[in-house]
């Protein structure tokens, strides 16, 4: 994902370069309402003023800049907010100027939103406890720009549109072909022409109500805006949630917290593609990226798989419908190709010199990973003939990573943004200045990063099974594929160095390891390309001191020199990748350093008031105490949200093989976690459960018929053995 957007030059001077430095808006104290794919960001007190990233955004426009609640002219003074479940939120506030003299406020303010699909509503209580009646006007100030997300990301705005007169009680804005349209009952609507500061900014519009009190009373006052948009790429889906909803227990209490606040966040988030109302993915995250994007719709997807395979299937079905057919460059697009994002139109980052294309294929991760949830999907149950009919897509994938993914023939898949106007790195870390050496230095393009290569070899292994299994062509072929591959990786990407020796971040455009340590090898994990000593190796670099922080794993090593507990992706920590290695660690046997990082991510939680971020800055623990927010990520996201399934999972350790009629058991048994017990997982469409006792004894229920459960590895498995 793009990284933050700023003209500022290196050395922290002004620019000089007659561009505006315009800097992304920061938004780590804001909060978040939303029903995808419509959105309101707001202050802690209600209120969306218009600056920044503050407003009800539907589909990558903003529908309204300003909602700013007054009382006799004044704000209400905040005292406290909390969330309502998927699509609400409560803000309270007091009128202290108001009521009955004295410490004591006796005139209350509570705002119920509610945000669904295209939609918002919104209940403002007025409660009197005040021995007197009590008399106020009430007013809701409302602005709307149009502003697209791209240009609120890059610290921009819209021009302030000007409402029009409607019916009593109603306002109107429109552009192109969307309308947004305010009504509030029974109240007397109007709109400012005027730019002074008493009429407020051109195309201010107001609701106002009068209320009359009784001693002891109450008022309750209604409004909501609806949204048409008929250009929008993504729509609400039609159906119920997916997955299912687990019930978890735990002596680690934060846990089960974790997990409900991750499930109503997750079911916050569900989009399908306009004209496919069908098929169901996650939008990636709030505000910026609440679309379809391949990467990490799909590890979203894949973390979901122990809640059932519904939303893996929608989500591989979608990306199948756009899979590359044809080769161009300035899209990314190439045959068999899974793409990277898309959007209702061409977003352009002057501050990067970007211009992506609505569909953008700028990926070079997307098509294995999907590759790889087919096959996890058909492991956890996906019915036969849905597995099948995707097999030509399959294929397709397979022909890019054997036509296209390897562009100099090195063995080595690698990227370039041959357009020069997308993204210059495409992997999970597309920041600009993610893949650095040791010294601090950037690595020149083309990059070969480390953990792609395990994905390939990975989906090899994964598309080998499928093949045979289905009867087709080229299982040998791409069995053999993943072994060569792990050889050269072991050759070649192996260093010595200053961390000792160590798995390098990647190779550059002359083929030198990026001798950076980083979190990055904890995704080789399972994969196939390390051996039993190799995976234990790299679970201790990922718990080192300089990698662990406390609250998750650092995307960079603490003793690197482009580290930076504030980088994008350069010493934070992202929540997804810590729950990634996570996963690998408690497949491959590492319950103890899974257990560490788990823990770290529950802190970081709890902090977080249980909604994980997308990252937060790498700071350790015992220096911070809590962790400090980045300020731009995106909460709730999906992947984030999704890591709190990823730590139930792991902790009861449940890997079915539904084709194979097995299930393997591996909970974390022995870690600080303790006893855990999770119901409502879904294998082959049964609900399970799973209990396990502080001894690590075990108890599955719920499982169907023809599966046995397997305590542990198979026999003769390496502690690297891909267990899903």
């Amino acid at each position: 994902m793009l990284a933050e957007a700023t003209s500022d030059p290196a050395d922290g001077a002004p620019a000089t370069t007659g561009r505006d430095p315009r800097l992304q808006p920061l938004l780590h104290d804001l909060v978040s309402v939303v029903l995808a794919p419509t959105t309101a960001l707001g202050g802690a007190d209600g209120q969306i003023r218009p600056a920044g990233v503050q407003g009800l955004f539907h589909a990558d426009s903003r529908a309204l800049s300003q909602v700013v609640l007054k009382v006799d002219g004044r704000e209400p003074e905040a005292v406290g907010h909390a969330p309502g479940g998927p699509g609400g939120a409560r803000f309270v506030s007091l009128a202290r100027w108001l009521g009955d003299p004295g410490p004591d406020p006796t005139v209350r303010i509570d705002r119920v939103r509610r945000v669904t699909p295209g939609r918002m509503d919104e209940e403002i209580e007025v409660v009197s406890t005040a021995a007197a009646p009590v008399t106020a006007a009430v007013t809701l100030e409302l602005g709307c720009d149009f502003a697209p997300i791209e240009t609120v990301k890059s610290g921009g705005s819209g021009t302030p549109a000007t409402a029009e007169d409607g019916a009593p009680g109603e306002l109107t804005w429109r552009s192109g072909n969307i309308r947004v349209t305010v009504t509030g009952r029974d109240a007397d609507a109007g709109r400012d022409v005027g730019t002074d500061a008493a009429a407020g900014p051109r195309g201010t519009a107001r609701l106002s109500w009068r209320v009359e009190l009784p001693p002891r009373g109450r008022a309750v006052l209604r409004w909501n805006v609806a949204i048409d948009d008929p250009g929008a790429v993504v729509a609400a889906p039609r159906r119920p949630v997916e997955w299912s909803r687990p019930e978890a227990e735990a002596a680690d209490h934060r846990l089960p917290r974790l997990l409900e606040q991750s499930l109503d966040d997750l079911a916050s988030l569900r989009l399908t593609e306009t004209g496919a109302p069908g098929d169901t993915f996650l939008g990636a995250g709030v505000p910026w990226f609440l679309t379809l994007f391949g990467r990490d719709s799909l590890w979203a997807a894949r973390m979901l798989l122990p809640l059932g395979t519904d939303l893996a299937a929608g989500t591989l079905r979608i990306l199948a419908r756009r899979q590359g057919v044809r080769t161009d460059p300035a899209s990314g697009e190439a045959p068999g190709k899974i793409m990277h994002e898309l959007r209702r139109h061409e977003s352009v980052f002057p501050e990067h010199g970007m211009r992506l294309p609505p569909a953008y294929y700028g990926t070079v991760d997307a098509t294995p990973l999907w590759i790889s949830l087919l096959h996890d999907a058909w492991r956890w149950g996906m019915p036969g003939e849905q597995v099948a009919a995707l097999l030509p897509n399959l294929e397709a994938a397979l022909g890019w990573l054997a036509d296209h993914a390897d562009p100099d023939g090195d063995g080595f898949v690698e990227y370039v943004d041959e357009s020069s106007r997308g993204l210059a790195n495409q992997g999970w870390k597309d920041s600009g200045d993610a893949v650095r050496f040791h010294d601090g230095r950037t690595a020149p393009p083309p990059i070969a990063l480390a953990e792609v290569q395990g994905y390939v070899c990975e989906a090899a292994r994964h598309a080998a099974a499928l093949l045979e299994a289905f009867g087709r062509p080229g299982a040998d072929r791409w069995r053999d594929h993943a072994g060569r591959l792990a050889e050269r990786f072991r050759a070649r990407f192996w260093v010595d160095g200053p961390h000792g020796r160590i798995p390098a971040l990647a190779l550059d455009r002359d083929k030198r390891p990026v001798d950076a340590l980083t979190s990055n090898i904890g995704h080789l994990l399972g994969t196939g390309l390390l051996s039993e000593a190799e995976s234990a190796h790299v679970a201790g670099l990922l718990t080192s001191p300089a990698m662990a922080s406390g609250f998750g794993l650092r995307t960079m090593s603490s003793r690197d020199g482009g580290f930076s507990p504030m980088s994008y992706h350069c010493g934070s920590v992202w929540t997804h990748d810590t729950a990634i290695v996570i996963s690998g660690l408690a497949r491959a046997g590492f319950g103890a350093q899974a257990g560490e990082l788990a823990r770290g991510l529950l802190t970081a939680g709890e902090s977080f008031g249980y909604r994980l971020p997308e990252l937060f800055a790498g700071d350790d623990s015992r220096v911070a105490g809590r962790p400090v927010p980045y300020p731009a990520a995106c909460r709730p996201q999906a992947w984030s949200a999704a890591a709190a399934v990823v730590i139930a999972h792991a902790a009861v350790g449940l890997y079915p093989d539904v084709p194979a009629g097995r299930v393997l058991l591996r909970p974390l048994a022995g870690t600080p976690l303790g006893a855990v017990s999770v119901r409502g997982l879904r294998v082959a469409g049964h609900e399970v459960g799973v209990a396990v006792g502080p001894d690590g004894s075990v108890t599955v229920d719920g499982l169907p018929d023809g599966l046995v459960t397997v305590d542990g590895l198979p026999d003769g498995a390496a502690a690297g053995t891909d267990l899903r």
